[in-house]
This record gives structure tokens, sequence and C-alpha cells, in this order.
């Protein structure tokens, strides 16, 4: 995905647009660039590296003035991170600029009608494609930007967020979404653009997010018009006021954000459960279930869909709806599911999760569950977004906004939602006795201290870091509830370390994987006092009598695991099923150290954006 941002109105454009940039950098910085109209002449810089890189090299090459800006962070699809790529993009004839997340999928056979017609291109992008498109279009059918846009929309096919500039009707951008997020804040004769509404929030709390297949004209000191891109229908703006302030997107002392959110997550479950889960009364309360308890009691199964992070929130999920409700799981990837012709009947209930509520192949998910009947409920953070948009009910986590690429809270947060789902559900079809259905609420309400508790062995962990910093490759093992945690642990470490890092089932480790262990191999090991604990054990008696190194997670006041491990690091007691939420705190902080020591860019690591809005 890439970050766009834009600014229309009195003020000066361009450190709106820039700081814009620095907030949306987290969703791609391989390349960044910004045009800039001051009245009489349209300017653009835009070069390979971050925004700061943008910075420097505008310092150079234009002036600042203007009250139109649009600007935008690349992550690369189509052509190789260099200046020419970056975006913005002009047209032949230099009248036309457009910046562009998504991907256009028909562009090489509309680049060849382009080139037959006498068009040229500087850059391998489809977004230069798709510029030249619409200026053939308005020169073609003489109409004026906005129709273009919409006659050009139509040819093709693919997924956009797009903001396009003509120098020749200088108080107007033309904005569209298909696939990929946009908002548009709305000021005081003054409007802005971006991929979302961090870019703004200190210049308004009124945001209209598009939905797809819309397009919107904005004008100084004028109303804003949205229509359909197919049929041109007009479409009534809904203004929504904005949930999030500066403070929660600033580093707020820390070093990096990554950071930041880890530290966050005792309060962000606090947030998630409250006003849901109220232990004096012995209930839970979310509306989306409470309204649709007979969908989810009649389900013949519950499928989870996500992607990375979330998909190992969803392996979680697994075992609390199967242990606990006792209905059939079954989590599937997101990118894989619509491609393998799945079997779905309206008995079945999907669940959705994505952090952001933009995942591409999660969105794809949902509409092809819905197409067959299946009844979706969307588990994600950010309000307003597709994925709450095109579910028929839904649970945000609650979690704040999260910058850092490598999600933290937004697993913790996920698991919190979905354990009050899965012990509603209990509690409902009476599979769960008043007792521990009691047990389980106080050991929940209990588990943000708990989390604090975890965070203090910061210091030690940062310790066991140096340690193993330079160990190319990890092993991570977990059973039961920690398996899927021994997989997040894992994709951390490989996320912002770049070191090789596998998460298994503990069991497993005796069918390939006991063939890596030798003296220079670290094996984190989760091996909490709930669950199977001896069968655990076990395995790292195997992994010792091969010189591994091991790093064990264990309960607070563990003897056995401490004799035999290299290291451990202490969490808090607590229920099997809440487990997974304070075993992860330990991995978070062993992959952030380790990256930070090798001086790797932990907020933004290489190749990665922070929600994949397109395929």
């Amino acid at each position: 995905m890439c970050g766009i941002v834009g600014y229309l109105g009195p003020r000066d454009a361009y450190p709106i647009v820039i700081e814009g940039l620095k907030r949306l950098e987290y969703r791609g910085y391989d390349s960044a660039g910004i045009a800039l109209f001051d009245g009489t002449d349209l300017k653009v810089s835009k070069t390979k590296g971050k925004v700061v890189d943008l910075e420097t090299q505008v310092e150079k090459e234009i002036t600042k003035h203007g009250n139109m800006g649009i600007g935008h962070t690349r992550w690369a699809t189509h052509g190789v991170p260099n200046d020419v790529n970056s975006h913005p993009h002009s047209s032949n004839s230099g009248d036309l600029v457009i910046i562009h997340n998504g991907i256009i999928e028909n562009y090489e056979s509309l680049r060849k009608e382009l080139t037959s017609r006498g068009y040229t291109f500087k850059s391998d992008t489809d977004t230069e494609v798709l510029i030249n498109l619409i200026e053939d279009v308005k020169k073609k059918e003489k109409v004026k930007l906005g129709k273009a846009v919409q006659i050009a929309l139509n040819q093709v096919i693919g997924a956009y967020a797009i903001a396009v500039f003509d120098k020749n009707r200088p108080g107007e951008i033309v904005i569209a979404r298909l696939g990929s997020p946009l908002a548009i804040g709305v000021g005081e004769d003054e409007f802005f653009i971006a991929s979302d509404a961090s870019p703004f929030i200190e210049y308004t709390k009124n945001a209209i997010y598009l939905e797809d297949e819309e397009m919107a004209i904005i004008r100084e000191n004028k109303d804003i018009k949205i229509r359909k891109i197919k049929d041109d229908t007009l479409v009534a703006p809904y203004i929504q006021e904005l949930q999030i302030n500066l403070e929660q997107i600033e580093k707020g002392g820390y070093d990096h954000f990554m950071l930041k959110e880890i530290y966050e997550q005792p309060k962000a479950i606090n947030d998630t459960y409250r006003g849901r889960l109220l232990r004096d009364e012995a209930i839970i309360k979310m509306a989306g279930i409470e309204d649709n308890m007979k969908k989810f009691l009649n389900a013949n199964r519950i499928i989870i869909v996500a992607c990375g992070t979330s998909w190992h929130a969803g392996l979680v999920a697994e075992y609390i709806f199967e242990d606990l409700a006792r209905i059939p799981v079954e989590v599937e990837y997101a990118s894989e599911f619509r491609y393998r012709n799945p079997v779905i009947t309206e008995n079945d209930i999907l669940i959705a999760i994505s952090q952001s509520g933009e995942t591409a192949d999660t969105l794809a998910a949902i509409k092809l569950a819905k197409s067959k009947g299946a009844f979706v409920f969307g588990v994600c953070n950010v309000v307003g977004s597709s994925i709450a948009r095109e579910s028929d009910a839904g649970a945000y986590t609650h979690a704040g906004p999260e910058i850092g690429v490598a999600s933290t809270k937004a697993f913790t947060t996920q698991i919190t939602v979905l354990s009050l789902i899965a012990l509603r559900l209990a509690r409902a079809k009476g599979t769960i006795s008043s007792s521990d259905y009691r047990h389980h609420l106080l050991e929940l309400e209990m588990i943000p201290g708990k989390v604090e508790e975890a965070l203090k062995s910061d210091a030690l962990i940062k310790s066991i870091s140096q340690v193993y910093k330079d160990s190319p490759n990890f092993l991570y093992l977990g059973r039961g509830y920690n398996f899927p945690v021994a997989l997040e642990g894992a994709l951390k470490l490989k996320e912002i370390s770049y070191i090789h890092a596998e998460g298994y089932p503990a069991a497993e480790m005796k069918h390939g994987p006991i063939a890596l262990i030798d003296e220079n191999m670290p094996i984190v090991v989760i091996a909490t006092k709930k669950g199977h604990y001896e069968k655990v054990v076990s395995n790292i008696q195997e992994i010792k009598s091969r010189k591994g190194k091991i790093i064990g997670i264990v309960t607070e006041g563990d003897v056995q695991v401490k004799e035999l491990a290299d290291h451990v690091i202490e969490v808090p007691e607590t229920l099997e099923p809440l487990t997974p939420l304070l075993t992860t705190i330990p991995l978070q902080l062993l992959s952030y150290h380790i990256a930070v020591m090798l001086n790797k860019n932990v907020d933004q690591p290489r190749n990665l954006a922070k929600s994949v809005t397109v395929e």
C-alpha cells in the first residue's frame, strides 16, 4: 500500500502535506513526492527514499508556496523504487498530476493503446498509464476533469485510491476509491485528503470516508460533490466525528512507535473490554453478538479469515471457541480462501479479523462469504473502515492507532475481543459452568495488571537479546493455546530484525526441526504451568541433550524449567485460555530489542507496509 495526502484551502499546503506524509510513512517508505500549485505554476518534486529525503529534495528543486498540494509515500508494486517511478505522476502535457494507491491490473493493454496514439511513458508504473488515460479521455470527449476521471475509471480493472489535479482548474481536486481507503477532512472552507485521518486530526474532527466505487470533487470554498463512478448517481456526504487525537499518533517519549505500543497494551486491553465485561453482574455485553445470538447458536461452524498477526489471533480463537463454546472452527488464510473454491453455506458464520479493516484479501473473503449467504462478523480496530462497513455485524478492538508496522497491541486486543465472544457464547450454550464463567471474567479483568507485571522483565529481556542478537536462526516452540504465540513470536523477529525464525508445535520438533538444533541454535520455548507443561518439559530435555540454547517463557515461581533453560522469563499465572495475552509480551520485547541492537528500522521494516490493501 501507499500513503496519500492532499490539501485545498487558504493555508500554505506544503507543511500540511509533508507532515501528513510523515504520519503515513508506515504505509510505504521506499520513495516520496509532492506536487504544489501556487496559482500559476504546478511544481513537482519526488525522490527515492523517505519523506526526510523528499524534504531535502524540495529545498533544491521547488519553492514551497501554494494553497493546493498533494503528496505520496510509496510502497512499490509496479516498477522498482527510484526517482522516476515515484509519485506524483504527470500526464504527457504536464497539465494533469496524480497520486495513486493500488494496482491497475489492465495497465499493459491500456499502455499499448495509448502508445499507439502517441503517448510516451517515462516510468514503469501503472499510475502513469492511468493519468495519461484520463488526459486522453478529457481531450477526446471534451469534458472537464471530474467527468474524464469517471470515464477513465470505468475502463480500468484493479484497485485504487487516487487524487488528480488539473492546473487549468486550480480550485479543484478529484478523488476516487475502489479497494483502497480514502478519507476527506472537512474544515472551514478547506479540505484535506488522506489514506487515513491521521494527517489532518489537528485541523478538523470531521471526516468523510469514501465508499468503494465513489468519487468526489472538492472545490475551494464550495461544497463537496460525491458520485457513484459507474452510474453518476449523486451521494449525500456522511460526515463522521473522528475519535482519535494527536497525542495518540505521536511517540510520547518512546524511541519507537513499536515500543510505545507494546507498553500501551494494558490500557488497550482494558479499553477493549471496558463497557463489555461487567464482572459484578457476570455479564458480557456486546451488541453485535446479542443482536445475532440465534445465528451464532445455530451455526454449523465458524470460519475465521485473516492474514499475518491477525491470523495468529484467529488460531488462538479456534482453541478458545472449541474449548469453551464447543463450536467447530476453521481458520483460513484470507489470501488463499477464495482461490480454493471453499464450501460455504448459509449456516456458516465468517469472522474476519483485521487491524486496519482494509486488508484486501480479507475484504475479498468477506464478499465471497456474503455471496454464499454466510453471516459475516468483523473484528477490526479502525472505525469506519471497509471491513467494518462490509460486515453484517462486528466488534471494534478499541486499541487506538497502531503506527508500528509490526503489530503488537492489535494481537492482544483481538484475542481479548474473541475471548469475550467465546465466553458469551459458551454461557448462552451452557457449555461452561457458572463458577468457571465467573472465574474467566475475573481473570480477564485482571489481565491488564498482569501485562504490566510481564513488562517489568524488559531489562532482563534486553540482556538476553544482547546474547543472541547475532544468531542467524531461531526456533519458537509452544503447545496448545501457545502454539499460535510461538508462530507470532517468530513472525515478529523475522519482520523487524530480518533473522530467520520458525514457530512450531513443540511436539512437531521431533518430526524434522530437531535436525537443526546445535549449540548455536537459540530455541524460545513457551512453558507455562497451564496446559501441557510436562510434555513441554520433555521437549526442553530433548533440546538440552542436543546442546540447544533455551530461552524459557515460564509461569512465576517455576522451578523445573529454570533448572534446564539457559534463560527464563517469567509471566504471571492465569487461566490457560488467557495465557497468550501474557506469553506474547516477552516475545514482542525480544524481537524489539534484537532489532534495535542490529540497527534495524523497527517501525518501518524493509519491504513491509502496515496494511496490505492490494493483492
